[in-house]
Order: C-alpha cells, then structure tokens, then sequence
C-alpha cells in the first residue's frame, strides 16, 4: 500500500486525506478548524473503503491553540478511531500551497530554504500562504522524519506563454514588484486534462483542452498539448470568471472612481472584490443552487446574476477556441461544473460554430464519475470530469521523493 499524508492549511484550520496512492482511494479525511479561537473543531471520516466497515465521522470540540496542537488532535484522531497510522504508515507528507510565483514550476521538496521561499511569496497570497507554512510547520513538527513536498497552485500555469502571463503597465515597476498573470487551480487543470486524455484514449500531447473548473472559486485553463497556454485568474485569484463572491474581470478604474468617490479605502476595496461582489454581490446569494432556484421563482436579480455568469463563461470559450484554433475536447470539473447541468448546456449553447453539440440526455444525467456530454455528432468531445486535487497531489508528492 503506498500511503501519502495530504495537508492544505488555511490560517485557522486545515484539511487532511490519508490517501492510498496505488488504489486511488482515500482511507480517511479530516478537518481541524477555528484554531486559536475559544472553542476549536475537529472532524475526522474513516471511509468505508478504509477497514471494511461503514463510513462513521467523529467530531470534537476543545480549544485548539495553533496549528501544532491541531496536528496533535489529528494524531489523536488517527490513534483513536483509525486507520492506524502504524499500520498505514504514509510515505510522505504533501501540502498544498497556493503561490509559488515564478519560482516553484515543479512539487518541491520542502527544506528551510524553500520555507523562506514560501514565505516571502506571501506578499503575492497574503490570505493563503501564510496558513500553509504554518501548517508545514506544525506537519514537520508532527512528522519529522517523513519527507515534505509542497505542491503549488500556481506551478502548471508556469508554462504560459510570456504574451499571455503579461500586463501591459510600466516593465520597470512590474518586474519590481513581481506583476504578472500567475493563474491558479493548477493541481485541478492538470488533473482533469489528464484524466480526460486517459478516459479518451488519446495522447495528451495531442490534445487542444479547454477545462472548466467552476466552484466557488472558478477559472478556465487553455490547454495544449498538456501545457497551459491561458488562464483566466491573473495576479491573484480574483481575475476571470464570475465567482461566488469574487468579481472576476472588472475595469480596473472602478476601484479609482469608488476610492474618489465613495471613499472606500484599500482595505474596502479588496473585502468589496472578494468577499461582496460575485453572485452574492449582483443576488444576495453565492451558492449556484440558490441562485438557480431564486431564479425560477421570477428573482429579477438572481436572472441577471446567473445571465453575467454564463454570458462571461461564453466569452472565455470563445476566446480559448481562438487561441487554440479550435478545441478537440471541453470539460467541466468542480462543484458547479460537475453537478449543474443548466450551467454547461447555457455555457456551450453558442458553440456550434466551433463544433460542440451538447446532447441534453447525456448532459441531464445524473451519473459519477468522467462522461461524456457532447452528442455523437459533436466534433468537439464535451466531458464532465471529477476533480481529484488531493490524488493529484499526493502523485506529484511520492514523484519530489523518487
């Protein structure tokens, strides 16, 4: 059995998965969260894959004071209700972290040198790295005689193209200042180009891919020959798609005008764009259920909120097709991209002159795992594909040990 430990770890809480590599199988998954708060959470699944049984959850409730204490109620967790840490000993820890600039391209092995690495780049993700190292930390601590490999969001978009990853502003104060387009949900394009070359039967080198991955977070990757060549999140996660509180693409002199006019400070403008515009910005609400339902009850707002949606998603399918010089395969992935049907038929309506004919039975099914959607007749092949960003970190985790 080769076992790998999987961390991804915000600043007041972090997620586990002990995952069976070679089964493509998690054996148990967790949650430790309000760490340094009053009363800390923690949550812990053993799967029902994992000893045979059914699958049970064992929550607690205690005072967690920083990531160290909530490794050692993890460890608790393991001891307690299994699966034995012993007796699935993991090969390796890997922790996902989000930024890795232009210096991370690859899953790293993590030395002090590359924690200083991390840490300096928090000044591009001020919100996520941060957490991470003090989970890699609290991991190492916890760990000390695994091998540790960070595994960046950021890394697959570094094969884009310079005309793609630059904005047009003075060289000498971007370079400064490290402004670029980076792109994010790397882990998740990679793994789902992949598994749709695999689940086609076709060389990935020779595939042209545009993967949707729509959650709450949502971007979409232009996808050639397994390299990304287009993204849509830039700088930071913000840019792109309509999310579920985030933006996405806005005219950069709004925020000039809100600040002159509204007198929004700095800090008011990024808890604006992150947290109060998206879906919960233009209806109130930010899950897409919600939303949809608001929508068939005759909410004015929520029709407009779900219209900029798919109206945004449109113009980043056509603009891909354009850069690829057309697609041989589409896929949705994600929360929304996996479970909405609405959402993919509406995204892909105004396609038919690149080739993509959804075929509404197939698109309608409620079924799992990767499909096709697409009609027989589609010369573009239209996926869902689950995303598994956790197997996808824990390969690229045992591949930084060989």
């Amino acid at each position: 059995m080769t076992v790998v430990l999987i961390v991804n770890s915000g600043s007041s809480s972090f997620k586990y998965q002990l995952l069976d590599v070679e089964r493509e199988r998690a054996l148990a998954t967790g949650l430790v969260e309000r760490i340094g708060q009053s009363e800390g959470l923690s949550s812990h699944t053993v799967l029902a894959t994992a000893q045979g049984g059914a699958e049970e959850t064992f929550r607690r409730e205690m005072p967690i004071r920083d990531h160290t204490a909530g490794f050692e109620v993890m460890l608790d967790a393991f001891a307690e209700h299994g699966p034995s840490l012993s007796e699935h000993p993991p090969l390796a820890v890997g922790h996902r972290v989000v930024h890795g600039g232009a210096r991370y391209f690859a899953p790293t092995l993590i030395t002090p040198e590359v924690e200083h690495g991390i840490d300096e780049l928090s000044v591009l993700a001020p919100l996520h790295n941060p957490g991470a190292l003090q989970g890699i930390r609290a991991a190492e601590a916890a760990f000390p005689d695994l091998p540790h490999v960070a595994v960046f969001d950021t890394a697959f978009h570094q094969t884009l193209p310079p005309a793609a990853y630059t904005y047009a502003i003075d060289k000498d104060l971007a370079r400064e200042h490290r402004v670029r387009r980076y792109g994010f949900h790397g882990t998740s394009h990679k793994y789902v180009s992949e598994q749709a070359a695999s689940f086609l039967g076709r060389p990935l080198a020779e595939l042209r891919q545009i993967v949707f991955h729509l959650g709450n977070g949502a971007s979409v990757t232009a996808i050639d020959g397994g390299r990304s060549v287009e993204t849509s999140m830039g700088m930071t996660p913000l840019e792109g798609l309509v999310m579920g509180t985030r933006s996405g693409d806005i005219d950069p002199a709004v925020l000039i005008q809100l600040a002159r006019r509204a007198d929004l400070s700095i800090a008011e403008l990024d808890d604006l764009l992150n947290k109060r515009s998206g879906l919960l910005g233009l209806a109130g609400v930010s899950d897409m259920r919600d939303l949809q339902q608001r929508a068939a009850d005759g909410d004015g707002d929520a029709v407009l909120a779900l219209d900029v949606y798919i109206h945004r998603l449109r113009a980043y399918a056509g603009a891909y097709l354009a850069q690829l010089g057309g697609a041989d395969v589409i896929s949705f992935t994600a929360g929304v991209g996996e479970n909405n049907a609405l959402v993919r038929r509406e995204s892909m309506a105004t396609l038919g002159f690149a080739g993509v004919e959804i075929d509404p039975a197939r698109n309608e099914a409620r079924e799992h795992g990767t499909r096709v959607i697409s009609s027989d007749a589609s010369r573009v092949t239209v996926l869902v594909v689950p995303t598994n960003e956790e197997l996808e970190i824990a390969r690229q985790t045992l591949e930084a040990t060989r």
